[in-house]
């Protein structure tokens, strides 16, 4: 009945436990939702002021299907004062969210017979973005206990011949781990040696806690096969807002605004221009909510740790806790055996209310994601939750 390229797309594992957290919730259940990807806070109002400023003036109409020239030179400036990276109008495309501009490239550039590296633990979207290709997705092991950079050995030994491109992810979701220079430069060699697409999705960049961030393209001044990927979503929680866009060769941007032209048309008029104003307006909101995510890091990375048989690293930028639940695994709850990550994330949401996301649905079966995107208050009525039912499995 449907075609085959369905098949090849598994449905979001983080969507799907927000809707059950949110099930929950109109029952009147007291769920505490760390399952989903976003600031808790609202949009700030200067953001919100410049939308309905937009709406007053009658600027809902269609615009360029590649977003109006205004946000692209915003971007451009935007580029230039966080990332040290010189970009033109022609260089940017705006989209409907940085998952979208994601997809978009990898249906630009990718397809039948192509093999295209992502690092596991990886986002839950990126091996379906090249499956509906027609690509394979081919997974590289990483290193836990250095910010999930890759193990080269493995990622050396799976380049070949049909390899076209890489996916890089820093900070990344699931982990919070925020690769090194070293295992950026590295990286960067083996993928322009190999003449491959360099995917560099820096959709938490601004999220970075104990150092300074920097864009992969500034490592190399041979930029023509690097797209970087930005999103106004989690700098200045827009999620709801749908703003993504991308920076490249202008060749590739142009190829991508053809196939967005024929899709949506054009991103949300009114989004663009709120985005605007996030862009090149005050900033020091940012830094404020990066404060408040850093004292939450802090929080809840001691309380999982200081749980009996729970392992987990200090992350260094995003909001999201990836702790080893591998202890756990082939115990028992009430006669119950636990044979999966996801196993136990259903147990603590049914026993407890606490939505989290399976490990699984990362390619990392023993772990659990949590996201600390919520009060210290939640973060701490969790933790007493958690520790409760896991005291239980034996």
């Amino acid at each position: 009945m449907f075609s085959k390229r369905l098949d090849r797309i598994q449905p979001s594992a983080t969507l799907a436990m927000t809707a059950k957290a949110a099930e929950l919730r109109v029952q009147g259940v007291d769920v505490l939702n760390f399952s989903v990807g976003e600031p808790d806070f609202n949009t700030p109002p200067n953001i919100i002021h410049a939308a309905k400023n937009a709406m007053d003036q009658g600027l809902t109409k269609y615009t360029p299907g590649s977003g109006i020239t205004e946000l692209k030179a915003a971007i451009c400036r935007k580029l230039k004062r966080d990332n040290n990276l010189n970009y033109t109008t022609d260089n940017i495309i705006v989209s409907s969210g940085g998952k979208h501009a994601l997809y978009n490239a990898c249906q630009v550039l990718f397809e039948r017979g192509h093999e295209v590296i992502i690092f596991s633990p990886y986002w839950v979207s990126f091996p379906d973005f090249i499956s509906v290709t027609g690509a394979k997705p081919i997974f590289v092991n990483t290193v836990s206990d250095k910010q999930y950079e890759p193990d080269f050995n493995d990622l050396l030994s799976k380049i070949n011949p049909n390899t076209k491109g890489i996916i890089i992810n820093s900070p990344s979701n699931p982990t919070g781990g925020v690769w090194s220079d070293a295992a950026i430069k590295q990286t960067l060699e083996i993928a322009l040696k190999n003449d491959l697409w360099i995917f560099s999705d820096e959709c938490y960049e601004q999220l970075v806690y104990d150092m300074d961030f920097k864009s992969i393209a500034t490592f190399t001044s041979k930029k023509d096969k690097i797209l970087t990927f930005q999103s106004c979503s989690k700098t200045y929680s827009m999620t709801g807002w749908r703003i993504g866009y991308t920076a490249g060769d202008s060749t590739i941007i142009k190829a991508m605004s053809k196939l967005q032209g024929q899709s949506t048309s054009c991103p949300n008029s009114i989004a663009q221009y709120a985005a605007v104003e996030a862009l090149i307006g005050k900033q020091k909101i940012v830094s404020e909510m990066v404060e408040i995510f850093k004292n939450r890091r802090e929080l809840i990375i001691k309380g999982l740790n200081a749980i009996d048989n729970i392992v987990c690293n200090k992350p260094k930028g995003a909001f999201y806790a990836f702790p080893n639940i591998s202890y756990f695994l082939n115990k028992t709850y009430n006669g119950t055996i636990i044979k999966s990550a996801h196993d136990l994330s259903m147990l603590l949401l049914k026993e407890k209310f606490i939505a989290t996301v399976s490990g699984d649905s990362f390619g990392s079966p023993s772990n659990i994601r949590f996201s600390y995107a919520t009060s210290e208050d939640i973060i701490n009525k969790m933790l007493e939750r958690l520790k409760a039912v896991l005291s239980l499995i034996k």
